[in-house]
C-alpha cells in the first residue's frame, strides 16, 4: 500500500468511527485508539502535503479564523412553516390538502420540531461543499468552517448518494452540554447563556472555529432537496439520509391518517421532556413527494407542511412582592415573590425578573396576576400580566436606585442590562460572596468552614475579607452559634492547611471576574507567580492562549485596585502559595490530551487526588460528573449504582486503577 492509499484508508476508517460514535451512538473502538489513529493521520498529512483534503477528519478540531462571513444565495429557497396550535387548526389544514389534491388518499410524516438554528448543507460528489445559515430564506451566511467542527455532520458520504443535493436541518445544543457550558461560565463569574437555541445560533457566527469545536453542538437533519433525486416520499428521504451517514432522529413516524398524527402529537407533548434536546412542537408533512409538488407553496410557506406548536407549561398566580438580590460581583437581580403554585411538577414560589428593562417592558406591578411559564428555561419566568385582573389603585414598579444591602447608589454601564452596586468592598453580600468563593471546594477547599459559617464570621465582625481568615483563633470562633471546641479547632486547622493549596487554585480563589478554573490554570502556568501576573500588560495577557480581551481587562482592573494589592501582600505574609512551586516537571505525557476522565469510588493503590493528578500530568482533564463528554470513568470499589448505570447508558468506557495505569503507560 503506497502512502496515498494509506492516508485515504485512515481517513475512511476515522470517518466510519466518527459516524459510529456521533450518529449511531455505538463506538467500536476506544477513544484512545481513535486518537492514536488520528495522530497518525495528522503526521502523514503533514509529511505529505500533496494529499491535502479539506474534508479530512483531521480538520474537525477547528482553528481557522473567519473575519467576515460571505453572503450566499440559496439555490433552493428555505421557506418558513405555518403554525397551528390546536386539533381544529390541523383538521382545517388537512381539508385544504384534500381540496388541493382532489383526494383523501394522503399519508403524513411526523417529525419533532427541533428548537435550534436552521442550516442548509450542500454536498457535491459525496463531500461537504458549503454550509449556509437560513438568513432571510433567500440568502444566508456561509459558515462552512465552523460547521465542519460538528462531528455528527459527515464530511464525506457513504453508500449510493446523488451527485449533488442540499440537505436541511437544525443545529442544536443538547441540554446536558448547555448546562455544563453555563456552569463553567457561572464559576468564572460571567453571565450564563439564556437558552440552548440562541447559544447554538450564536455559535455558528463565532470567528474562531476552534471555539466552535469546544461547544457540544449537534445537527439533526430532516429534508433533502435537489435535482433528479429519485426519492418518492419524505419518509424514504429520511431513510436515505441515514444510509448516507446523516444523523436523522429515530422519532420520525409515518402516519396513515390524521388520527395517527394526533396520537403522535399527544405522545410527544408528554414525553418531550425525556429528550436530550429542546423541541417545541411537531412538523407534519404530506409524505408523497409528487403530492408535495402538486400542492406547491404560498408566498411564505409550503402548502404541504405545517408545524403544530406545543403549549408552553404556564400557570397564573399573584405577584406578592419584588425583592432584589446582590451577587458577589455586585450585579442586582430582581426576583418575583409569588403566591405558591404548581408548575411542571414543582411548587414555584419565585421567578426571576431579569432586569429593569424586563419589568418595564411587561409593566409588572406588585399585586398583579401574572402568567408564569416553564418552557425551555430551567428557571420559571413571568411572561405576561393579566391586565383584566389589575386593581384600579395599582402603582407602576419603580426600580430601586440604591443597593438594598448597603444603600449605595446603583450604576448601570452603557450597553449592559443589569444594575450594579459599585461598593465592592463595603457591600455585605458581595464581601460574604467573595469569601464563600475563596473557601469553596474547587478553590481553597477549607475543611470545617462552610458558607453559613462565613456569614456568621462576617456578621460577628471577626472577618471582613478572605485574608482575615488567617488571623482567626479557636477562642474567637468557639462562641459562634453551633460551634464547639472541636469544630472550632477543625476550622482553624483547615485554614492553616489551605496554605498548601497550589498557586493555580489560589488564583481561582481570589475571585477575579471571568477567571474560572481553566483560565486560572492557564495564567498560573504562564506567569508562575502573582507578581508576574500583576505586572503583565493588557497586550501580554491577550497573547496568552485562550485569554481574550475581556478576561485580560478584568485582570488588569483587579490588580490596579490598591485594596486588592494589600490583600495579596497579606496572603503572602501568611504563607499562602502565590507562586508556582518549582519542582520537577510532573507532566509525564500528553497521552490523555483532549480526554475527560471521571474518578469514582474507593481505590486500593492510590488516593482519588493522586489519580486526578496523574490524569492531569498526562494531559487529561478531570470531570466532576459523568456526561456525554466523559471519555473514561476510573472506577474503584463502592462506585454508586446510579453513576454506573449512567456510564453504561452513555456507552462510556469504565476502567479500574490497573487499567488506568496501563492506559497512561502506553
Amino acid at each position: 500500500m503506497d502512502i496515498g492509499q494509506k492516508i485515504n484508508a485512515l481517513r475512511e476508517e476515522l470517518n466510519q468511527h466518527n459516524y459510529n460514535y456521533y450518529v449511531l451512538d455505538n463506538p467500536v473502538i476506544s477513544d484512545y485508539d481513535f486518537d492514536i489513529k488520528l495522530k497518525e493521520l495528522q503526521e502523514l498529512e503533514n509529511q505529505n502535503p500533496e494529499y491535502f483534503d479539506e474534508n479530512s477528519p483531521t480538520h474537525r478540531v477547528g482553528g481557522a479564523i473567519t473575519k467576515n462571513f460571505n453572503t450566499v444565495v440559496h439555490e433552493y429557497r428555505m421557506y418558513s412553516l405555518d403554525n397551528s396550535y390546536s386539533k381544529e387548526e390541523l383538521l382545517e389544514w388537512e381539508q385544504r390538502v384534500y381540496r388541493g389534491l382532489g383526494t383523501e388518499d394522503v399519508q403524513y410524516t411526523c417529525e419533532l420540531k427541533y428548537d435550534g438554528a436552521s442550516i442548509s448543507l450542500s454536498y457535491e460528489n459525496g463531500k461537504l461543499a458549503r454550509a449556509v445559515t437560513r438568513g432571510d430564506g433567500f440568502q444566508g451566511d456561509e459558515v462552512t468552517t465552523n460547521i465542519k467542527t460538528i462531528r455528527s455532520i459527515p464530511l464525506t458520504l457513504k453508500g449510493n448518494y446523488p451527485e449533488k443535493f442540499d440537505i436541511r436541518g437544525e443545529i442544536i445544543l443538547p441540554l446536558e452540554g448547555f448546562a455544563h457550558m453555563n456552569q463553567e461560565i457561572i464559576e468564572a463569574g460571567g453571565t450564563p447563556y439564556a437558552n440552548p437555541r440562541n447559544t447554538a445560533s450564536g455559535s455558528l457566527k463565532l470567528q474562531d472555529s476552534a471555539e466552535v469545536a469546544k461547544r457540544p453542538l449537534d445537527c439533526l437533519l430532516y429534508s433533502i432537496i435537489g435535482p433528479n433525486l429519485s426519492i418518492k416520499s419524505q419518509y424514504e428521504g429520511l431513510e436515505k439520509a441515514r444510509e448516507w451517514g446523516f444523523k436523522v432522529p429515530k422519532e420520525a413516524h409515518l402516519a396513515k391518517n390524521m388520527e395517527e398524527v394526533l396520537t403522535f402529537i399527544n405522545h410527544w407533548d408528554i414525553h418531550r421532556h425525556d429528550l436530550p434536546y429542546e423541541t417545541d412542537g411537531v412538523v407534519i408533512k404530506v409524505n408523497n413527494i409528487h403530492q408535495q409538488e402538486e400542492l406547491g407553496y404560498t408566498a411564505k410557506s409550503p402548502r404541504w407542511a405545517i408545524a403544530y406548536k406545543f403549549k408552553a407549561e404556564r400557570v397564573s398566580t399573584k405577584l406578592n412582592s419584588i425583592s432584589y438580590q446582590v451577587g458577589r460581583t455586585g450585579a442586582i437581580t430582581p426576583v418575583a415573590n409569588l403566591e405558591p403554585v404548581q408548575l411542571a411538577g414543582t411548587t414555584v414560589k419565585r421567578a426571576s425578573l431579569h432586569n429593569a428593562d424586563q419589568i418595564e417592558k411587561l409593566d409588572i406591578r406588585v399585586g398583579d396576576e401574572v402568567f408564569v411559564e416553564k418552557g425551555g428555561e430551567i428557571i420559571p419566568k413571568i411572561i405576561a400580566v393579566d391586565f383584566t385582573k389589575r386593581s384600579a389603585d395599582s402603582e407602576p414598579t419603580h426600580y430601586i436606585t440604591h443597593c438594598p444591602e448597603c444603600d449605595t447608589l446603583l450604576e448601570r454601564k452603557a450597553g449592559e442590562a443589569q444594575h450594579y452596586c459599585p461598593n465592592f468592598y463595603g457591600c455585605p453580600p458581595q464581601i460574604i460572596g467573595r469569601i464563600q468563593h475563596y473557601i469553596s471546594r474547587k478553590a481553597m477547599d477549607i475543611e470545617g468552614l462552610g458558607g453559613e459559617t462565613v456569614a456568621l464570621l462576617y456578621n460577628s465582625g471577626l472577618i471582613h475579607n478572605y485574608a482575615d481568615l488567617y488571623d482567626l483563633t479557636t477562642e474567637q470562633v468557639i462562641p459562634l452559634e453551633r460551634m464547639a471546641e472541636k469544630s472550632a479547632q477543625n476550622l482553624v486547622d483547615g485554614i492553616e492547611k489551605s496554605k498548601q493549596i497550589p498557586f493555580e487554585r489560589v488564583l481561582y480563589a481570589l475571585g477575579i471576574r471571568y477567571v474560572g478554573e481553566t483560565v486560572a490554570k492557564k495564567l498560573a502556568k504562564h506567569y508562575k507567580s502573582i507578581d508576574n501576573l500583576a505586572n503583565a500588560s493588557l497586550m501580554e495577557l491577550v497573547l496568552v492562549d485562550e485569554i481574550g480581551e475581556r478576561i485580560a481587562q478584568s485582570v488588569i482592573d483587579f490588580f490596579e485596585n490598591q485594596k486588592n494589592r494589600e490583600l495579596i501582600e497579606r496572603l503572602k505574609g501568611y504563607g499562602v502559595q502565590l507562586e508556582s512551586v518549582h519542582t520537577a516537571d510532573t507532566s509525564v505525557s500528553d497521552i490523555l490530551a483532549g480526554k475527560t476522565l471521571v474518578v469514582s469510588g474507593v481505590f486500593s493503590k492510590f488516593s482519588r487526588d493522586e489519580l486526578k493528578k496523574a490524569i492531569e500530568d498526562n494531559g487529561g482533564k478531570v470531570g466532576s460528573s459523568i456526561s456525554s463528554k466523559t471519555d473514561y470513568v476510573v472506577a474503584g470499589d463502592n462506585m454508586g449504582p446510579a453513576k454506573l448505570e449512567k456510564a453504561g447508558k452513555l456507552g462510556i468506557t469504565i476502567i479500574n486503577e490497573d487499567e488506568f495505569l496501563a492506559l497512561v503507560s502506553k
